[in-house]
């Protein structure tokens, strides 16, 4: 990759109107704070804030007084929901002209000349990769963007789009309660390609959910906070994160220390066995 991106993204889905509902003033502050502590990716799509917190985090950005150079914006496109839009259905659209003008929305409401990466954010059974490389190739050309990845695809779904342009990155679901990406070739597929692993959702569902997984997890857990001196959050994306593909995490909480704290499990280099502990625990069985 050529980009440098901060080992943990800073996660805008619940910026606006889908969870904190933060004023101006306090999206100033968050920016502020994550770039004073090397958070420096910030993670966005249309859709969120039912297709409002791009234009929110523009404006804070505007009065933040930080460097466009020195962040990194990612956004994704492609998902057309009937809330924020009128339409009668919820679908995905990936022609051309749609996938250029949703970046060129993103830029204007970002108040941004280019996307460090910009994503496809679902893959769709009527995707036509002639469209998606003609959209990338142009943007590209225009420099409005700078590297062109999908989120939630497969490495069959990559090679198709492959066959006419290059995937720099997947952004997939990953946690230690939610495995699938080192199991079903995705994170293999990174590492083959040279793509940039990005997990949303790294607690997975740890916090919300009182499951015998999560019970198995906190006991393994419990056992490893002070010989890393860490708290659970930590060891959960340091988990993620020692993985080969270099895995990085998309953190969506807005509680500064939550995020310091993030940042710091990059640090946290699991020893083997410990890592392999919180795969049992995760699956309930020891491995093959």
């Amino acid at each position: 990759m050529n980009v440098k991106y901060s080992k943990i993204f800073a996660g805008t889905m619940t910026w606006g109107s889908w969870g904190k509902q933060l004023t101006n003033t306090q999206m100033v502050d968050l920016i502020q704070h994550c770039y004073t502590n090397n958070i420096t990716t910030f993670d966005h799509a249309d859709i969120y804030g039912d297709y409002g917190n791009e234009q929110l985090f523009g404006s804070a950005f505007k009065e933040a007084g930080i460097a466009r150079e020195n962040i990194q914006l990612v956004s994704k496109c492609g998902i057309q929901m009937t809330s924020g839009r009128t339409n009668k259905v919820k679908h995905y659209q990936y022609d051309a002209a749609y996938i250029i003008s949703s970046a060129e929305r993103s830029l204007a409401r970002l108040q941004t000349d280019y996307l460090d990466l910009f994503l496809l954010h679902r893959p769709s059974p009527l995707l036509h990769p002639e469209e998606v490389s003609k959209a990338i190739n142009t943007l590209k050309e225009q420099g409005k963007i700078k590297q062109f990845g999908v989120s939630n695809f497969n490495p069959a779904q990559i090679a198709v789009i492959e066959k006419e342009v290059k995937v720099e990155a997947n952004q997939v679901e990953f946690s230690l309660t939610h495995l699938d990406p080192i199991y079903n070739g995705t994170f293999d597929d990174c590492l083959a390609n040279n793509r940039m692993a990005m997990a949303w959702s790294p607690l997975g569902s740890y916090y919300r959910e009182d499951t015998a997984q999560n019970n198995r997890i906190k006991q393994v857990l419990a056992s490893l906070a002070e010989k890393y001196n860490a708290d659970e959050s930590m060891l959960l994306l340091a988990f993620l994160i020692k993985h080969p593909a270099g895995v990085f995490p998309v953190v969506g909480t807005a509680n500064k220390e939550r995020l310091v704290n993030s940042l710091n499990a990059a640090a946290i280099d699991l020893e083997l066995q410990d890592w392999f502990l919180l795969l049992e625990a995760s699956q309930g069985n020891e491995v093959p």
